[in-house]
């Protein structure tokens, strides 16, 4: 059963009780990523994610970890482009220890200066990491290339010249801004009551005053590009897109279908031609990346230098085979099978239950109930297939990212591909 209320000062308390699941996973969900950030403050979204675990006013970030180990729990977060999420998953009986250790590094973090040197230094080591991992980084490359100087482009972990330059008052600053009740989303998942975590959250959070809201997110502009990166590595990585879907968009399930038809499985057209074919790459795979106003369709590759402009060429011939020749019944009726065993297989846990829940209010302000899913991707008509194909499949607004050992004749060819509009 899913239940959603609000605290006095407009925070959303959403539950979904299971009562055959063991565990409860607790998320507290705020909407504020990368994509907020300014130029100069690129990284300090994810740099406060760090800080939330490095001590509190009664604990030290050793006392955090153990506590929560101590009854074989988790607590973790992320941060996004658009939201942030700080969660634990314990046992039902230590839900109690889970949800005070969760409120209290939220609403009583210290951001001490040694620790904030200390995770500084961890920060960079993690950018250091992506920039050695090129599976990583292209998406980085693209996503700047893809929103040129729009936020949506600045990487979650930040550049080093701005991490190494946010001070602890900048995060102090961004944190009373930004982490404020109209932003905040309290999840939870399992075998629970929502009156017992409606009671804790009113107990820890029903105190915390609004603020307005400085929200204000610029939608990008868009026009296809090129970037490549030389590096010396034993494959060129590449990602190639062009405009997708927002989140919230009517033609979502048909953008999802689209996808799986296409390269988002073993069993799609661009995986079968290009590896299972002719053993041209390892992974080759298309993808959506939906925000609250815009998106990505993309299509990543990693492939031997003397096969690149092949593989290119053929991930286009498929684009445009597609586009003109569209999809048949048989294809329809699998990918839909396939998106439908997929979402009810990724909610057989506590922690996704919640996750899906949060994402629901974020985006659409409500929970949006799992068997109206189902009737939406089983609404999904060729039609509508064709007609986001011919969207997404635009050569005139490609945008491609790639690294690796290219040749200089490669990259012109490649540019000449790709016009730059």
């Amino acid at each position: 059963m899913i239940q959603l209320s609000h605290l006095t000062n407009t925070i959303p308390v959403v539950t979904e009780n299971i009562p055959s699941f063991d565990s409860i996973a607790l998320g507290l969900w705020v909407k504020v990523g990368s994509r907020d950030e300014t130029k100069d403050e690129r990284g300090i979204t994810h740099f406060i994610e760090h800080l939330l675990f490095k001590g509190t006013k009664k604990r030290t970030a050793l006392d955090i970890a153990k506590e929560i180990d101590s009854v074989g729990g988790v607590i973790n977060a992320f941060t996004s482009k658009e939201y942030s999420c700080f969660y634990v998953k314990v046992l039902k009986k230590d839900i109690d220890l889970g949800f005070e250790i969760l409120s209290d590094i939220f609403l009583n973090s210290l951001f001490d200066e040694k620790e904030l040197e200390k995770e500084r230094m961890v920060i960079i080591e993690e950018i250091n990491m992506i920039e050695d991992t090129p599976d990583d980084l292209i998406h980085d490359l693209f996503n700047k290339t893809f929103f040129k100087d729009n936020s949506l482009g600045f990487p979650i972990t930040g550049e080093k010249e701005t991490v190494f330059k946010i001070k602890r008052s900048h995060i102090l600053d961004y944190f009373k801004k930004f982490y404020i009740p109209s932003n905040i989303i309290i999840s939870a998942a399992g075998n629970l009551s929502h009156e017992m975590i409606l009671k804790k959250a009113k107990n820890s959070f029903g105190k915390m005053v609004e603020m307005p809201n400085p929200n204000h997110r610029e939608t990008p502009k868009r026009r296809s590009s090129f970037f490549f990166l030389p590096k010396n590595l034993e494959q060129i990585h590449f990602c190639l897109g062009s405009k997708g879907i927002p989140y919230q968009d009517s033609l979502r399930f048909a953008a999802y279908t689209l996808n799986a038809i296409f390269g988002g499985s073993m069993s799609s057209r661009l995986f079968q031609e290009i590896r299972e074919k002719r053993g041209f790459a390892y992974s080759i795979y298309s993808f959506l990346s939906p925000y609250s106003d815009t998106g990505i369709f993309g299509v990543y590759g990693g492939v031997k230098k003397n096969s690149f402009l092949k593989v290119i060429e053929l991930v286009l011939k498929e684009m445009e085979k597609f586009s003109k020749n569209g999809i048949n019944k048989q294809e329809l009726l699998f990918a839909k099978d396939q998106l439908k065993g997929n979402l009810l297989l990724g909610l057989e846990s506590s922690d996704a239950r919640m996750n899906r829940l949060a994402k629901n209010i974020i985006f659409f302000n409500k929970v949006i109930p799992i068997e109206e899913s189902i009737k939406q991707i089983d609404a999904v008509s060729i039609e509508d297939i064709t007609y986001l194909a011919k969207r997404f499949f635009n050569p005139d607004y490609f945008t491609m990212a790639a690294l690796g050992p290219a040749k200089e004749k490669e990259i012109k060819k490649l540019e000449e591909i790709f016009t730059i509009k």
